[in-house]
């Protein structure tokens, strides 16, 4: 994960629930009272953004200490000691509720990985993610999804091209379509088309896409429809996949499953932080 951008980003997300000042605890704790916080995993799951607890910590005090147990992509099992922390108590509340927000939403979201790829059980298909992110948190939720042993889709439009079927619409045909964003892409900007039935699927392998997508086809479908398609070009299923069906797509022949549901309907690891008054140990 890129350190310049995290760090821009905690600074902001600090400062979205500082403001001017946490009145609480600036109000109770003095500037020299220290104690330890221990991250704890209230359930089972995979890690993710453990960097997270350092850089938060490190921007609002470079006194305090993080001594991190797992790394990313670790699993834990349910009262494992992810991390201790010990530094003045005020920084250490302040930091609290940022920092576990982040972390147990990259966790959720690298543990629901985990479970698809473990799901599908196929290591011929690569599961990968989708631009259905919570704006301002996609680099967390992609990085998330690598770190749950998935791939990265599109980070967004600028690099790739995705002709889908309103594009298709507005421009009249999907060869039409492809034709003009190779005239005007480079040639490192791969070109990928979602089609919807035998028709199109042919229509976009005669156009030249690098990459075809079967929207919303069932696992029979996607035999049929990848057989159709040159080994040249990269085939991807995507729409109505979820855990619960996800294994019926295993051995349909197909390279990727783009699965929304990784990030948009993550539900979050229970992560907590505990805090003492005790010496650093």
């Amino acid at each position: 994960m890129n350190k310049l951008k995290l760090r821009n980003m905690l600074d902001s997300f600090l400062l979205e629930d500082i403001g001017d000042q946490d009145i609480t605890s600036e109000a109770i704790f003095p500037e020299n009272q220290t104690g330890k916080g221990v991250f704890i995993a209230k359930e089972a799951g995979t890690l993710s953004g453990l960097d997270i607890i350092t850089e938060a910590y490190h921007l609002l005090d470079s006194r305090i200490e993080v001594k991190l147990h797992f790394n990313d992509g670790d699993q834990v099992n349910q009262q494992d000691t992810i991390a201790e922390v010990y530094g003045p108590v005020r920084h250490l509340l302040t930091g609290e509720r940022v920092i576990l927000n982040l972390l147990q939403r990259m966790s959720g979201i690298a543990t629901m990985t985990s479970k698809a790829v473990e799901t599908l059980n196929d290591p011929s298909i690569t599961i990968c993610d989708t631009r259905k992110t919570t704006p301002g948190l996609r680099l967390l939720d992609k990085y998330s999804v690598i770190t749950g042993g998935g791939k990265n889709h599109r980070n967004g439009l600028y690099d790739g091209v995705m002709i889908k079927d309103n594009h298709i619409s507005y421009c009249g045909s999907i060869a039409q379509a492809v034709k003009k964003a190779r005239a005007a892409i480079g040639h490192m900007v791969k070109i990928e088309v979602e089609t919807e039935n035998e028709e199109e699927v042919l229509e976009a392998v005669q156009a030249g896409a690098d990459v075809i997508m079967f929207d919303n086809r069932t696992p029979e479908e996607i035999k049929a429809f990848v057989s159709l398609v040159p080994d040249s070009i990269i085939t991807e299923a995507s729409g109505g996949i979820t855990l619960d069906n996800l294994a019926a797509y295993a051995n349909t022949g197909v390279d990727y499953i783009s699965l929304g549901a990784l990030t948009h309907s993550v539900k979050a690891l229970d992560i907590s932080l505990q805090v003492n008054d005790g010496e650093k140990k």
